[in-house]
């Protein structure tokens, strides 16, 4: 029984991370539509764009994953995707280019990301200390 509702909630956390991916990206979206549109904020956007993205689309490539590999491949990408989305979203923060009471939610839902597809990384290797 333990082992079912274990599966149970591993599926729903699977899901909930690609739901979390997809909103996230939504919310991206959004901001990248309100920025500025001199070329800086734009090229800057552009590259947000890219690597917010590509967060939720590895996540969900990693779930059908033909290996353990390809799946710790896919969260690695995805978790190289958050950690560049962190650095473009704090340049535009610093930068004076969006206020950082936008900026900073979305910087820590990053963040948040990084820390959940490290983690599951680690879980994957057998690295992970419980």
């Amino acid at each position: 029984m333990q082992k079912a509702k274990s599966k149970d909630t591993n599926k729903n956390s699977k899901k909930d991370l690609k739901v979390k991916a997809y909103c996230y990206a939504l919310k991206i979206i959004h901001l990248l539509e309100r920025l500025p549109k001199d070329y800086i904020t734009q090229t800057i956007g552009k590259q947000l764009l890219r690597s917010a993205t590509s967060i939720g689309a590895n996540t969900i490539e990693a779930q059908s994953a033909s290996s353990k590999k390809d799946f710790t491949n896919f969260l690695n990408h995805a978790l190289k995707s958050a950690n560049e989305s962190k650095f473009w979203l704090g340049l535009l923060r610093d930068s004076k280019k969006v206020n950082s009471e936008i900026i900073n939610p979305l910087l820590q839902e990053t963040h948040e990301f990084a820390n959940i597809l490290g983690a599951s990384i680690l879980t994957v290797k057998g690295e992970r200390n419980f």
